[in-house]
This record gives structure tokens, C-alpha cells and sequence, in this order.
């Protein structure tokens, strides 16, 4: 018998990747972002180097498969193809919410096939803020165990939650659970949002917190408010309907969180990163990887191949991005100088940020 958080699951999946789940009218934002281009990038572009250090792991490039499914037996062909193309590409890969296989014991395999099939690869797990002050640290310790996790993700998604039905709507307490979490584990804790992005003041509290590292998670990617307006209508809740349709668009974009984050932490910049030039963008921004998981949701139901053949296309492009900014490793494109225009320019100043520092060279 298939529980209700698995049921979900599924039906997060098939939306994914049959509907326009997408932000509509907001961007992430790199449209705004313009990296300078040396003519004489005086570097072979194959012999760059995209390795980076990510939290106690070497990865080959700064990209990660961002959490997408788990928690149904039609979820394990997924994430073994997710998993496998992660290995053989050596980049990370996180699972979606584990919550279902502490529901249900049954479908702890939907998620330790991606230990299995990435025996190598950085793997993070994967809970919602909204559920760990009801599995305590030892719980959380069983989720790590589960997949035999590198990091875990605390995943921040009140705004789903509150469209939901069925969701959760007391955020209190969380924050002192995530900072009892972090001093109790010994892996590294990244916090994540889910679509709505993360501002200046909540990355200081999670900072002091102490956890390891940001997922911005901005808008400009998918919408789970838009993910729960389908959902809505299948079930004729026009309350959540509504919901969902009026905070579709609702957050900080992806490029203005990125310069909201930066405090003393790593940062995965998540939310509407399609190709290869949005991660170099984001990195020379500060972020220490990027992630997606939208483009990866068809693929993977085809296989194993189809998502080394997308993943292979971005990371070259990145490539091709470091080249013409003549940066020859991940420090170099750190340093890179970027001009920021339009909206988010507009945001960013009215917040208080001074961009200006941003398009000069770091390092002569």
C-alpha cells in the first residue's frame, strides 16, 4: 500500500516532467549578468582544469544534480540513471526528500540505489525543515546512513507548504533544530531553498547556525507553487489553486540571491541554471557549484545516457565560458569580473549591495 508522501512523490515526478511547471514571469536573472571576454584568453581550452573541492570531496566540475525524486518503486529507474551519470561524469547528486522511506521502510531502496549505482560521487540526502524537529538527530543520522551521504540537505519549502493541503505550516523551531543538527553531526549540513531563494538576513542566521554551506534555490527555475497549482486542479482545491497562481512567481531571483548569500560560506546556486554559461556566470558571482534539476527530469526517465549526453553539453559550454574568460582553472573564474545590469542591478542597489566592485578585475 503506497502511503500519501509517496503517492506525492510520483505525482511531483509525472508533473515535472509532462507539465509547464517553470517560473512565468520572473527570471533568474542572468540575462542581467555580462562576463568580460578577453580576446587573447593566452589558455588551451583542453587543458583547463574544472576541478574543484566541495565540502571534503574533489569533483571533476562544479555541478550537481539537484535533488529531484525518491520515495516511490517507480522513482528507483530514475534515480539509478541520475546516479550512474553523476558517476561516470564525477559531479554530485543529491536525492529527493527521504521522508518517504521513514514513512515507509519500503522504499528505502528508491534512494540507496543512488549510493549503489555512484559508489565515487559526492551524494547529499536530503529533509525538510518542516519534518526535523519530529526525527530529532537520531533520525537525521539514519537518513545520512540510508544512502551513506556525503552532506545532508535541510530543504527550506514553506511556500509549498503553505499551498499545500496537506502541508505543513508551523515554521517555528526550526532554526535552533538546524543549529542543534549542526553540532551534534559531524557531516556537513547544506540548507537549501526550493524555489523562493534565500536573503541576506536568513543566510547571517543560518551562518550562525553553523551550517556547512547555502543552496539559494532562487526563483527563476521550477515553481512548486506552480507544481501544486496542477496538483490543485486535479483535486478541484481552488483555494490552493488560487494559492499557487498568485505566488507562482514569489522570491528572490536566482542572481540576486547569489549576492544575498555571500557570507563566510560555500554556496550551490540552484534556480533556472539551463546551460553552461549560467554556471560560470554563478561562480564568478561566488557560488562554489551550481546545480539543476529541471533539465534532468526527461532524460532520466530515458536512461542513464540521455542525462551524460545533457550533462556533457553543459559542462562543455562551461568549458567554452572559461576559455573566452580567460580562466584556466575554478580560482581564475572566481576572480573573473562580471557587470550586473537591469533589474537586478535595480534590486540589488535598492537592497543596499555594492555591485560596482563586482566588474573589476580581483587579481592583476
Amino acid at each position: 500500500m503506497i502511503n500519501i508522501t509517496s503517492r506525492r512523490k510520483i505525482e511531483h515526478l509525472k508533473l515535472c516532467a509532462e507539465s509547464p511547471v517553470e517560473s512565468r514571469k520572473v527570471r533568474a536573472g542572468f540575462e542581467d549578468v555580462t562576463l568580460i571576454h578577453r580576446a587573447l584568453p593566452e589558455l588551451d581550452m583542453d587543458e583547463l582544469d574544472l576541478s574543484v573541492d566541495f565540502l571534503g570531496k574533489r569533483i571533476k566540475a562544479p555541478f550537481l544534480i539537484a535533488s529531484i525524486t525518491g520515495g516511490h518503486p517507480d522513482t528507483i529507474p530514475v534515480n539509478a540513471a541520475l546516479a550512474a551519470a553523476a558517476e561516470e561524469m564525477g559531479i554530485g547528486i543529491g536525492v529527493g526528500s527521504q521522508r518517504a522511506a521513514i514513512d515507509d521502510p519500503a522504499q528505502i531502496d528508491s534512494f540507496r540505489i543512488v549510493r549503489d549505482e555512484a559508489p565515487n560521487a559526492f551524494v547529499y540526502g536530503n529533509v525538510g525543515a518542516a519534518q526535523i524537529r519530529q526525527y530529532g538527530v537520531e533520525g537525521i543520522g539514519k537518513l545520512i546512513e540510508m544512502i551513506d551521504a556525503d552532506a545532508l540537505a535541510i530543504h527550506l519549502n514553506f511556500l509549498q507548504e503553505a499551498i499545500q493541503p496537506e502541508g505543513d505550516r508551523d515554521a517555528t523551531g526550526c532554526l535552533d533544530m538546524i543549529t542543534e543538527i549542526c553540532s551534534e553531526i559531524k557531516t556537513p549540513v547544506i540548507v537549501k531553498e526550493t524555489g523562493a531563494g534565500i536573503s541576506r538576513e536568513d543566510a547571517l542566521l543560518l551562518q550562525k547556525a553553523g551550517i556547512s554551506a547555502i543552496d539559494v534555490g532562487g526563483v527563476g527555475g521550477t515553481s512548486w507553487a506552480g507544481v501544486e497549482v496542477y496538483r490543485a486542479k486535479e483535486s478541484g482545491d481552488l483555494v490552493s489553486e488560487r494559492l499557487g497562481e498568485l505566488f507562482w512567481d514569489f522570491g528572490i531571483p536566482t542572481v540576486a540571491s547569489l549576492i544575498e548569500s555571500r557570507v563566510s560560506l560555500p554556496i550551490i546556486a540552484t534556480g533556472g541554471i539551463r546551460n553552461g554559461l549560467d554556471i560560470a556566470k554563478s561562480l564568478a558571482l561566488g557560488a562554489s557549484a551550481a546545480s539543476a534539476a529541471l533539465p534532468f527530469v526527461g532524460p532520466s526517465l530515458e536512461g542513464k545516457e540521455a542525462v551524460v549526453n545533457v550533462l556533457s553539453s553543459m559542462i562543455e559550454e562551461f568549458k567554452a565560458a572559461m576559455f573566452l574568460c580567460g580562466c584556466a582553472d575554478i580560482h581564475d573564474l572566481h576572480n573573473a569580473p562580471v557587470v550586473i545590469t537591469g533589474w537586478t542591478r535595480e534590486y540589488l542597489e535598492q537592497r543596499g549591495f555594492n555591485i560596482k566592485d563586482l566588474s573589476l578585475p580581483k587579481e592583476w
